[in-house]
């Protein structure tokens, strides 16, 4: 079972900006962190959760570390969104490790994060406590 990491998307206003950023960088984008996570073995195979509106609502492959300048480490992830099922989910500074166990399931071709829970409502409830 492999280990996921959590990431807030700062700075997307929305999942066409986010779709935006990945567009043109080819097969692999880098996110840069400042230390490498303890359990970045584990990380190899699973992949990067990212947080929009207090929901988890896509992922990216995790495909390797590597180091960068100053001491910091490259999170090096396929330059792809994968939809999700959303899941509410706080949000955090920096990353938060994630077990397969507590990862929301893709979305099946032709299948929409709307016809599960529109957004507004699932942020809502997350907000309140209730799911």
């Amino acid at each position: 079972m492999p280990l996921h990491l959590t990431k807030v998307a700062f700075g997307a206003k929305s999942l066409d900006d986010m779709n935006s950023w990945f567009a043109g960088r080819g097969e692999e984008a880098l996110l840069t962190t400042r230390y490498l996570p303890k359990r970045h073995a584990e990380l190899i195979g699973g992949s990067l959760f990212w947080i929009f509106k207090h929901q988890l609502v896509a992922r990216s492959p995790i495909l390797r570390f590597t180091e960068a300048e100053g001491g910091k480490t490259h999170i090096v992830i396929a330059a792809t969104m994968i939809a999700l099922h959303p899941l509410p989910r706080r949000a955090h500074q920096g990353w938060r490790y994630l077990n397969d166990s507590d990862a929301p399931r893709d979305l099946a071709e032709g299948e929409s994060a709307e016809d599960v829970m529109p957004g507004k409502l699932a942020g809502e409830l997350a907000r309140l406590g209730l799911v």
